[in-house]
């Protein structure tokens, strides 16, 4: 039996243990998931499941990636989320007491990949986040890049984001969302050319770069850097 091939993603909440007022991180992580599912919207949409986990799955590689890039930056100073991303044939099982409940080879490959990312946090390199599998029987090609391309991307994109203090997560949070760098400069009380050397710094511009690359695009003219300007902290 066939089943479709698309592209699931299971999230978990870093450190949540830790914190002491469960009540709050729930309300939180659910705030963040529908935040995400209005910019992203999956073919399933993101939804906690059991403990801090959440699920989702979507028709393309470009919309999980930016939709675990986009929780990331969502998610309050203090959380952070780790995301496996797996493509393959993915089987709705119906509904169960967590959630829709989901199997195949795709949703084992995002399992998989939570691992990997979670044992390769732990052991190897604290600022990974996120890892991306392909099942046994998805073929790379234009529709699913290969695990090296996106791996490679996503390394450097965790590696970026996981050194990046709070302005610089709100100010690439807003150019996802589309709010022009004169606005964000009102919001954050600076100009816009410090908006641009702040994207830029931060390594903001490689991961809107390498995104837009990935999914055949140019960086688009909403996001390209402004010359010139003041310096500007973090």
């Amino acid at each position: 039996m066939s089943w479709p091939t698309r592209v699931a993603v299971i999230i978990d909440l870093v450190g949540s243990r830790r914190q002491r007022d469960r009540a709050w991180l729930h309300r939180t992580f659910v705030t963040a998931l529908a935040q995400v599912d209005a910019m992203v919207p999956g073919e399933q949409p993101l939804a906690p499941t059991v403990g801090d986990e959440a699920q989702a799955r979507y028709h393309s590689v470009n919309d999980a990636l930016r939709a675990t890039l986009l929780l990331r930056l969502v998610l309050p100073e203090g959380l952070d989320c780790r995301a496996g991303i797996g493509v393959g044939e993915v089987q709705d099982l119906g509904p169960g007491v967590a959630g829709l409940l989901q199997d195949g080879p795709g949703w084992w490959a995002a399992r998989d990949a939570i691992n990997e990312a979670k044992a390769r946090e732990l052991v190897k390199d604290r600022t990974l986040r996120t890892w991306y599998l392909l099942a046994d029987e998805a073929e790379p090609g234009s529709e699913v890049p290969s695990d090296a391309v996106v791996q490679a991307l996503l390394l450097t994109r965790d590696e970026i984001v996981s050194s990046m203090q709070e302005r610089s997560r709100r100010l690439l949070l807003g150019v996802l969302q589309g709010v022009s760098q004169a606005d964000l400069a009102l919001q954050e009380g600076i100009s816009a050319s410090a908006v641009s050397q702040n994207l830029r710094r931060s390594g903001a511009y490689a991961v809107l770069h390498a995104h837009d690359r990935l999914d055949g695009r140019g960086v688009a003219s909403s996001v390209a850097p402004e010359p010139g300007g003041e310096e500007e902290g973090d």
